[in-house]
């Protein structure tokens, strides 16, 4: 995959921040693909799963890093009890969607669990080529006309 120029992600950047506002970009911002906000029903997530997703998804800043905040941080920016936060963990865990992963320190005991997308990438991957095909079958078809009218034009 070849990496995007800095002057672009620039571009980028600048765009959301017309949007959002300076100082809102400023204070952080989350990436996460939008095939899952759009199949989210298909997916069978519902919308504390997807603001759960939201909140871990915050505290992942490197692919070799998995997020690990604490339930509690979870349920605290929710506006949820930590019990909700930890039944939809587990039913995701359980739905294959994610996967904790135990951290433990030997001084402090056991740390929060570290969480894993794999199951939900490998579930919306499905998805995003179907709106992948449909994009490129959608621009194919804007070129084709493209060049009848200047064909047309020609004649």
């Amino acid at each position: 995959m070849a990496s995007t120029p800095k002057r672009e992600k620039d571009k980028r950047f600048n765009r959301n921040e017309k949007k959002w506002s300076k100082a809102l970009m400023d204070s952080g911002w989350t990436v996460i693909p939008s095939v899952i906000l759009e199949r989210q029903d298909a997916l069978g997530l519902d919308a504390t799963d997807i603001n759960i997703i939201l909140q871990l998804a915050r505290h992942w800043w490197y692919s070799d890093n998995p997020p690990h905040p604490s339930k509690r941080t979870i349920a605290e920016c929710m506006g949820i009890h930590v019990s909700t936060v930890r039944r939809h963990i587990a039913a995701m865990e359980q739905g294959g969607f994610i996967r904790r992963v135990e951290r433990w320190d030997t001084n402090q005991g056991q740390l929060s669990n570290e969480y894993h997308f794999d199951g939900l990438i490998e579930e919306a991957t499905p998805y995003a080529k179907e709106i992948t095909a449909k994009r490129a079958k959608l621009q194919k078809d804007v070129e084709k006309r493209r060049t009848r009218k200047r064909m047309a034009r020609a004649s």
